[in-house]
């Protein structure tokens, strides 16, 4: 945290020696150390809120990025999905003018003869009565 070193720290030791005296020094040492790491815990708590912070900013980029590409890939789906669909329906449109020409020509077919029943019928003297 602070760049000091030992020699230093003698220097600060001898001064409050002198200063505040050998009765009271061990109570200011005390007080001074529990000072001290209270402020150790205090940046500790604020760097690992802080950090918590950059990682909960972080995620939400993600969820944002994640969600927008979910997007994408739902319109590229729903894209698809619509010229399959037309592709489809385009095929069933040729299919059914393909058999609807035979089906024309064999309805015809099947109604005149049935239509050539009646007459073939009346002139059929074998007929039993």
């Amino acid at each position: 945290m602070f760049d000091i070193g030992f020699s230093e720290l003698v220097v600060i030791a001898l001064v409050a020696l002198i200063v505040i005296g050998p009765e009271r020094l061990p109570r200011v040492a005390r007080t001074a150390g529990a000072l001290l790491g209270r402020f150790q815990r205090y940046v500790n708590d604020v760097k690992s809120e802080v950090r918590r912070e950059m990682e909960l900013e972080d995620l939400k980029k993600f969820q944002s990025q994640l969600t927008e590409q979910m997007r994408d890939v739902e319109q590229t789906i729903h894209k698809e999905l619509h010229s399959a669909e037309e592709v489809a329906r385009g095929a069933v449109a040729d299919v059914n003018a393909a058999v609807q020409v035979p089906v024309d020509e064999a309805a015809s077919s099947v109604k005149s003869s049935i239509e050539a029943l009646p007459a073939a019928e009346s002139h059929n003297p074998a007929k039993p009565s």
